[in-house]
């Protein structure tokens, strides 16, 4: 069976976060449209069903590296292998820390196996992406070893040098691979939706991109379930390469969208996460719990809307939540960090968890969570999710 229609007409697109008041300005006929749209998106939903039953039958095998003990993982269902965590550059390459400690920090990772590390046009306006490109290129490590993805939408401050246009796509992409000093990414990312670009064009770009070598798979960043399924509808239609992940982001204290709604897409069309923010930009290390360190993320000025999401009520109540959540860890002989890290990795969906550290120190404590991803028992889990008393309701269990 074919998907006989695509959305691409904007009625049928969900509210984007940039249009916070639309719908308090919008007719009488906005739950109508909004009923149109849901109608629209099950009608696709039940004919992915029929387009995509090869997906059922596929049974993907995590692998550990003999000399790392590193885990390996399909990029949701297709057949690029990444490790289980990576290494993020936002915030640090290019801003929090030296060339010198960036260096460090890669070298250490891929000595421990990540072969997955993640960077983006609008990281430090690009200057992230030239140290990595940097740094691949002085530790001459083979190409075919590496999995590196960027992505696309801020790349500069003229109106055609952001969005998600053909024209921007195209330029983005050969920007950043000048940075990165490559042929080609494994990964390109749409880093947000764009309301302002039809979806078929999209896609159509990203399928040019791929087919002309410039990168080897595409995916999506903060986008919504319905815009997934829409991309994957445009690919089926017009005989086009649809994405392969979803980044998002996931935590003990962000669940709801990793957990219920992006699962039906990695079971129907294949679609798998990569995971940012394992730590909430490190609420989770405990460091915050006596106030704001001087050294901290928090103390940016830059990033005064997490300083003040700690010192709230609801940060409050999490940090007592964390304190609970440490017992767990000791009883498990590990530290709260390297748990929060391996309770994301149990989740069936999640082909890799971006890591984003400022030290050495850091980076290997987190990548010790692979040995306590086993620990994690039905029992463990249920234990953590009564002290977080935020588990999404769901009819299907997708942890491990």
């Amino acid at each position: 069976m074919q998907v006989s229609f695509a959305c691409t007409d904007h009625g049928l697109k969900a509210p984007r976060s940039s249009e916070p008041n639309k719908q308090n300005t919008s007719s009488p006929n906005t739950a109508s449209a909004a009923r149109t749209r849901f109608r629209t998106v099950a009608l696709i939903a039940r004919s992915l069903g029929s387009l995509t039953h090869r997906h059922a039958q596929i049974s993907l095998k995590e692998s550990t590296g003999k000399l790392t003990g590193m885990k390996y993982r399909n990029l949701g269902k297709s057949g690029l292998r990444v490790s289980c965590l990576g290494l993020g550059t936002w915030v640090t390459f290019g801003g929090q820390i030296s060339d010198e400690v960036a260096e460090q920090l890669m070298t250490i990772a891929y000595e421990n196996g990540v072969n997955l590390f993640d960077t983006a046009e609008v990281y430090a306006a690009g200057k992230a992406e030239i140290i990595l490109g940097n740094i691949i290129k002085k530790k001459c490590w083979r190409r075919s070893s590496l999995v590196i993805t960027t992505k696309l939408y801020w790349g500069g401050k003229a109106e055609t040098e952001r969005g998600l246009s053909r024209k921007h796509i195209i330029e983005g992409l050969k920007g950043s691979l000048q940075r990165l000093q490559l042929e080609y990414v494994d990964v390109v990312f749409a880093n947000r939706p764009d309301s302002n670009t039809p979806m078929e064009e999209i896609v159509r770009a990203m399928t040019h991109v791929i087919n002309h070598g410039m990168s080897m798979y595409w995916g999506t960043s903060r986008w919504s379930a319905m815009e997934i399924m829409e991309a994957y509808s445009v690919a089926r239609q017009f005989n086009l390469i649809p994405p392969v992940c979803e980044q998002a982001e996931y935590h003990l204290f962000q669940r709801d969208k990793v957990e219920m709604q992006l699962p039906e897409l990695y079971h129907k069309i294949g679609v798998g996460v990569v995971s940012w923010s394992p730590l909430a930009c490190g609420i989770i290390t405990g460091k915050y719990e006596n106030g704001i360190p001087e050294s901290s993320r928090a103390s940016l000025k830059s990033y005064q809307w997490l300083k003040e999401k700690i010192l709230s009520e609801d940060g409050r109540k999490q940090q007592a939540k964390l304190k609970e959540l440490t017992h767990i860890a000791e009883k498990l002989s590990c530290t709260l960090p390297q748990l929060a890290i391996a309770w994301c990795l149990r989740n069936e969906g999640v082909s890799s968890v971006l890591l984003g550290t400022c030290n050495p120190a850091q980076l290997t404590e987190n990548l010790g969570a692979i040995q306590v991803l086993s620990k994690i028992t039905s029992h463990v889990a249920s234990d953590i999710d009564k002290i977080l008393g935020n588990r999404p309701h769901s009819k299907k269990d997708y942890h491990h």
